[in-house]
């Protein structure tokens, strides 16, 4: 089973147990008494940050330190991560709790991304900097161009108040409808309302996300 990880992410761990452990989260930990993906989580964040500054840092000389910091924060997010794991099937190997497992944790957007970053944390600590280096950049260096070219940018929810407010003074409010999920992997759904009108509704792992997934669906409906 872990060897076709090993494939989907082309690495080899000399140190089994280190991946394994990567790819246990909190629940199965909890009910096995092994344990979590936590603490590599902490360190794979961290490493993560540092590759990808060095990446921009070297190879666009253009940014400013405001324009690298926006860049980063963009690519660097849960969003980015969770479409690794997409990517590689992450889902497919997680070792979950029941409980998780019957809530489709391996679908779960935020459970997905920090298993991305525990990974990373075992890949380094098995085989140093380099092997962490090709993985991270070779699945991020896309959208990292591509955020470099939007730099500065406003977000989706200042891009609709101005749409909202061009042809005068609108009353635009963000409500969260729902809230769903363990405390750990909560799933927030906003809507966006004009005038007391709901123009569109979002869903995200955070009340900011959910809000910001809404004015983006409105911004495509106007």
């Amino acid at each position: 089973m872990l060897e076709d990880f090993e494939k989907n992410i082309g690495y080899t761990f000399k140190n089994k147990n280190l991946l394994k452990t990567a790819l246990t989260h909190t629940s199965y930990a909890y009910e096995k008494k092994v344990q979590s993906n936590e603490k590599l989580e902490f360190l794979g964040d961290s490493i993560l940050e540092f590759i990808s500054s060095s990446f921009l840092y070297v190879n666009y000389p253009n940014l400013n330190e405001g324009e690298m910091t926006k860049v980063r924060a963009s690519v660097v997010c849960e969003k980015s991560l969770y479409k690794i794991a997409t990517k590689h099937n992450f889902g497919d190997f997680l070792y979950l709790g029941k409980s998780e497992l019957s809530n489709h944790g391996n679908k779960n957007e935020a459970i997905l991304a920090d298993s991305v970053e525990a990974v990373i944390a075992a890949m380094f600590l098995d085989g140093g900097l380099e092997p962490v280096k090709e993985f991270i950049i070779s699945n991020l260096k896309d959208d990292i161009k591509l955020a470099s070219q939007n730099v500065g940018q406003k977000d989706y929810k200042t891009v609709l108040q101005e749409k909202l407010q061009h042809k005068g003074n609108v009353k635009i409010e963000y409500n969260i409808l729902k809230e769903s999920g363990p405390d750990h992997s909560k799933v927030f759904e906003a809507e966006v309302r004009c005038d007391g009108k709901q123009l569109a509704t979002g869903t995200g792992t955070s009340k900011k996300s959910a809000e910001m997934e809404a004015a983006k669906k409105a911004i495509e409906q106007l």
